[in-house]
């Protein structure tokens, strides 16, 4: 699934006056719960972008539990910390596993997504997906939460990974998180998008 590096490396070298910050806003996902933080992908993304001497700092402001509603009361002060160029929104799978309101996990998406744009930031929001015995009806109208609200606050989406949760190999014990050797797969899914938005943004 990577893409050739080599040519959008000397573009954004090249057209970046400051380096880029990269501020991820995620749950235990992103917060490498169970594994070593460095295992993480967030941390693999900040070494990819150090190996290829891509001007952007990475900011990991994910905690392990966080919701949707957690997210929403801490991005005002986190934009105004980081002023970031790009947010990554990680979020929602803890309001789905806990049966949270569709409506109520789209606004808070969508006000996240609009505190981050209107601040100057491009957003990209990772699809999120959870087990299939919450049923029909919840487990679709839940994936498509992240679809529809990346179309609608103007944001990049980054498909859910099929293929990581129902690979026992790949899966911590609890069945939930993601192992050590599922974090590089993880970076993988969410690279193009972001090859794309600090392309854009380099250039810009």
């Amino acid at each position: 699934m990577l893409l050739a590096f080599v040519s959008f490396i000397s573009t954004v070298s090249a057209a970046s006056e400051r380096p880029l910050t990269v501020v991820v806003m995620g749950d235990s996902i992103s917060a490498a719960y169970g594994i070593q933080r460095e295992q993480g992908w967030v941390a693999l993304m900040d070494q990819r972008l150090r190996d290829y001497s891509i001007a952007a700092n990475v900011v990991n402001a994910s905690l392990s539990g966080e919701t949707t509603a957690g997210g929403k009361d801490r991005m005002s002060p986190i934009l105004e910390t980081h002023k970031p160029d790009v947010v990554i929104l990680e979020l929602g799978g803890n309001d789905g596993l806990r049966g949270y309101p569709i409506e109520i996990i789209r606004e808070n998406m969508e006000v996240m997504a609009k505190l981050a744009r209107d601040q100057g930031a491009e957003v990209i929001i990772l699809g999120m997906a959870i087990p299939a015995n919450y049923g029909p009806r919840y487990t679709d109208a839940f994936r498509a939460v992240f679809v529809e609200t990346s179309s609608d606050t103007g944001s990049r989406l980054v498909p859910f990974p099929d293929g990581i949760a129902t690979v026992d190999e790949l899966m911590q014990a609890d069945g939930i998180h993601p192992n050590a050797k599922a974090q590089s797969k993880l970076l993988d899914n969410v690279w193009p998008v972001l090859e794309r938005v600090l392309n854009d943004r380099s250039n810009g």
